[in-house]
């Protein structure tokens, strides 16, 4: 699986953003999806997921009623729609593959990058 994603840039606090996630495979509605972000000198931290029938989603505590993740199984893409951003949400933000018979997620992409301005 192969993903790219798309979305990020610059915003002021209390702004939005969409980032969106295409896969390449044609296997898509058997993975679970994730978003993670990392800032500078932190770990990265899993934000959202969404399994494969988009039936069950998680959210961070942190981004809990200000982020939705969402996919679109006819279009191999997911979504993180971003409101009310602040400026501890800067980091670069990275979409994830898990596999429905897997454990651990695999496949990664390249990573987008978010600042959020005060």
């Amino acid at each position: 699986v192969q993903l790219a994603e798309s979305g990020g840039g610059l915003v002021q606090a209390g702004g939005s953003l969409r980032l969106s996630c295409a896969a390449s495979t044609r296997t898509f509605n058997m993975y679970t999806m994730g978003w993670f972000r990392q800032a500078p000198g932190k770990e990265r931290d899993l934000v959202a997921a969404v399994d494969a029938s988009a039936r069950n989603a998680y959210i961070a505590d942190s981004v809990n009623g200000r982020f939705t993740i969402s996919r679109d199984n006819n279009r191999n893409t997911v979504y993180l729609q971003m409101n009310s951003l602040k400026p501890e949400d800067t980091a670069v933000y990275y979409c994830a593959a898990r596999h429905r018979a897997a454990n651990d997620y695999s496949a990664w992409g390249q990573g987008t990058q978010v600042t959020v301005s005060s």
